[in-house]
């Protein structure tokens, strides 16, 4: 019996190779650095980089004392994973109210995805704060959290109802067919097929929570946008204290990345 014959590996265009790639992210950021230091230089700015350490960390008689930026960062963290966690629950909740057969249930869930949706996120942010948080005395970190929860929830359960919708319909049929339950066909058979589909959007909004995050600065708790205004106001260092700012939310968001790709590759294997 004759082999197969096997096409010949795709060449890949030398636009399209790493290096090149590489070479276009270390262009763009030296034309982006040089945009900042000639605007800099443009309004007389002097550069005070020597000084930015001192607000990440100092150590004093042998001991590390974190600086206020880094204590923001700690604080962006905190809230990031705390409305994560709760935006996670929330979309599945919602996702499965929305698939119900419940008469009301899909309705108020639409009504809830839409609603979130299509309004500011700064508008919730004080409305849960103003009103909400102080009806019910919730202080104001945890107002933060509950409002980017609700607002990542809205688009985490329309993720899980797009990864549920994929799996395909015989699946469902056959585990009914098997006497499963709506629960037990939920855990074992439509979640595990559904979830590797879903990591790569639930990614994103993972990196859009982190950024979203800042928002909880316009009611005073104090993350690394908070902390950051407050050193620029005492020293006038904005180009410094906004460029390191940029750069460590950037650390945060390109690693959630990284362990989201690792985690689809994972779930992807045979």
């Amino acid at each position: 019996m004759s082999q197969a014959i096997r096409p010949p590996p795709r060449a890949v265009v030398w636009h399209r190779r790493p290096w090149f790639e590489a070479l276009q992210f270390l262009l763009l950021f030296g034309l982006l650095t040089a945009f900042a230091v000639h605007g800099a230089q443009s309004m007389g700015y002097q550069w005070k980089w020597d000084k930015v350490p001192r607000y990440l960390y100092r150590v004093v008689d042998g001991e590390l004392i974190w600086g206020p930026l880094t204590k923001g960062m700690f604080v962006t963290l905190d809230i990031t994973w705390k409305a994560g966690l709760l935006a996670l629950a929330i979309g599945l909740f919602t996702a499965l109210l929305r698939l119900s057969r419940s008469v009301i249930g899909p309705r108020l869930a639409w009504l809830y995805v839409e609603l979130i949706r299509n309004t500011p996120i700064l508008v919730q942010m004080l409305i849960i704060y103003f009103i909400i948080a102080a009806i019910l005395g919730i202080p104001r970190e945890w107002a933060g959290v509950l409002c980017l929860a609700f607002y990542e929830g809205a688009f985490v359960a329309e993720i899980i109802r797009g990864g549920i919708h994929a799996v395909r319909k015989g699946q469902r049929e056959a585990g009914l067919s098997l006497g499963f339950s709506n629960l037990d066909l939920y855990r074992d058979i439509i979640l595990p097929q559904a979830v590797p589909l879903m990591l790569p959007p639930l990614g994103g909004v993972l990196v859009n929570l982190v950024k979203h995050s800042a928002i909880v600065s316009v009611i005073a708790v104090y993350d690394l946008t908070t902390q950051a205004r407050t050193v620029i106001s005492d020293t006038f260092m904005a180009f410094e204290i906004w460029l390191t700012t940029a750069a460590m939310y950037l650390v945060v968001t390109i690693s959630l990345s990284l362990v989201v790709a690792w985690l689809e590759r994972r779930y992807r294997r045979p």
